[in-house]
């Protein structure tokens, strides 16, 4: 007779269980189908697992401690491993192409080369203890609230805010040892007591000769994005510095899941019950008691919040983005759980769908007369124009929704943007255009496929997110250029409806 999880076991698989959902987002962004997504995620999760064993290891043998990642950016760091592996031994065609080309320059190469050439925020966060680590990063990039955080990580939540603080600070402290640590030229080297005196100060200016510095320096501006811990920056510091590749897209992701997550009611019990079982062995009591469960994995069937796949099987058990049937947004929260995950020759693998006759390329039923189908769509408006036909996916009236415009980030030549738009009737697909009134250019998109025409933008659904409930919303992230001046767009419009912009 085998023996019977016990309440450890529970607890790790549990805590590995909430990485799951961080590590497909990432997968889902560095790949060119779900299929591969799902097999990314696999391998690098299989692959961050025994890594972590390895750590535990090494430090109950030697008795001393071994620096390390939280668990989730230390998956993440894994999925830039595997696609690494992948672009090296011919799997390359299965990448987004812009990963491809960064996984080949001397940024990538930044993550394998010496230590002290490495990104500060990387160092940074290795560098602190990992319960503070994992405070800092459930926080500032997952984007959870601190409430939860705390409960998860068995933290007083009315110290919480408070000790939070102090991570901060050490996590400033670490970084600027390790910038002076990094092998510098001496004009780096003279800015280096300037660029920490200036970061300290919420309100101090920049000097003229400093800017043009972290203009053309890479390694001192990340030391300044570290740094700065006032102004809302230091999310993407440790995003960018962390993940590398598709940071802020990273980033975003999981801002817009942990708000769907609050929206949907989610109370993550399975996380809760594991870390209530864990905090009975090893509670942690502020920062003089720093004791936290093992998280390596046990071999108990993790019960993942993996998004539902379809059944077209091309090595994941997903369907592809091509496929008929809709792909699930990785971000999206409050969807139905899969079978938990099988152990098979040291990997971790989805079993088959239950049901095989939901086959992906099946048709879905014929819709009601009056509704838009994708057999009766009209040709896509050309940008820029004022007046032609309706795009796919639009009714017979003028669509009726409401646009909010969120700018996320803005530095000197660029910026990080949300558009989010809430239709008050049911779509099966959507396209929605607006205008630039400055210049601006789009050059990255997520969750959406972009197309620019001077000023005038157009963002078509991907094949995962084009059905719409009346009265529900989607949103479309993407990065961008911009000179002299950054206003807001207007002209909206959902599938050649006028919309109206929320404040």
């Amino acid at each position: 007779m085998p023996d019977l999880p016990t309440p450890q076991d529970a607890a790790e698989a549990a805590l590995f269980s909430e990485c799951w959902d961080a590590v497909l987002s990432y997968a889902d962004l560095c790949t060119a189908g779900s299929a591969a997504a799902t097999q990314l995620a696999t391998e690098a999760f299989t692959h961050g697992i025994h890594e972590a064993r390895s750590v535990m290891a090494r430090t109950k043998n030697t008795g001393r401690r071994t620096p390390r990642l939280p668990r989730i950016p230390l998956l993440l760091n894994s999925v830039r491993t595997t696609v690494a592996a992948w672009e090296a031994h011919g799997q390359g065609h299965r990448l987004d192409p812009d990963l491809r080309l960064w996984l080949n320059s001397e940024k990538a190469a930044r993550y394998t080369g010496p230590p002290l050439h490495r990104p500060i925020a990387l160092r940074g966060l290795r560098d602190l203890q990992e319960p503070d680590a994992a405070l800092l990063w459930l926080v500032e990039v997952e984007a959870l609230p601190l409430p939860a955080v705390a409960r998860r990580l068995g933290l007083d939540p009315v110290a919480a805010a408070e000790e939070l603080g102090q991570v901060r600070a050490l996590f400033r402290d670490r970084c600027h040892r390790n910038h002076l640590d990094t092998p510098m030229d001496a004009n780096c080297r003279s800015y280096a007591r300037l660029l920490d005196a200036v970061t300290r100060s919420p309100g101090a200016e920049t000097p003229e000769d400093l800017s043009q510095h972290l203009s053309r320096c890479v390694e001192c501006a990340e030391a300044a994005a570290c740094l700065r811990l006032h102004g809302g920056g230091l999310p993407a510091a440790l995003a960018g510095g962390v993940i590398g590749w598709g940071g802020l897209a990273y980033l975003e992701r999981r801002r817009r899941a942990a708000e769907a997550g609050l929206a949907g009611g989610r109370t993550d019990a399975a996380v809760d019950t594991g870390i209530a079982q864990a905090k009975e062995a090893a509670p942690r009591v502020g920062r003089t008691g720093l004791l936290v469960a093992a998280v390596i994995v046990s071999g108990l069937a993790l019960t993942v919040s993996l998004m539902p796949f379809g059944a077209g099987n091309d090595g994941g058990g997903a369907v592809a983005r091509g496929d008929s049937a809709d792909r699930q947004p990785v971000a999206e929260s409050g969807v139905p759980s899969p079978p938990a995950t099988t152990r098979v020759e040291g990997s971790l693998v989805s079993p088959e769908p239950a049901d095989p006759s939901a086959d992906a390329g099946s048709k879905p039923d014929p819709e009601p007369q009056g509704t838009a189908s994708a057999s009766a769509r009209t040709p896509s408006s050309t940008p820029g124009s004022k007046s032609s036909t309706k795009p796919a996916g639009s009714t017979k009236s003028p669509a009726s929704c409401e646009v909010k415009y969120h700018l996320v980030d803005e530095w000197t030549d660029g910026f990080q943007a949300t558009v989010t738009v809430t239709s008050a009737v049911a779509l099966d697909s959507w396209q929605i255009a607006w205008t630039f009134d400055d210049g601006q250019r789009v050059t990255q998109m997520w969750d959406g496929t972009v197309s620019q025409n001077g000023s005038h933008v157009t963002a078509t659904a991907a094949d995962y997110n084009k059905s719409v409930a009346a009265g529900g919303s989607f949103a479309v992230g993407f990065l961008g250029t911009w000179h002299d001046t950054n206003a807001a767009p207007d002209a909206f419009t959902l599938n050649g409806g006028r919309c109206t912009t929320a404040h």
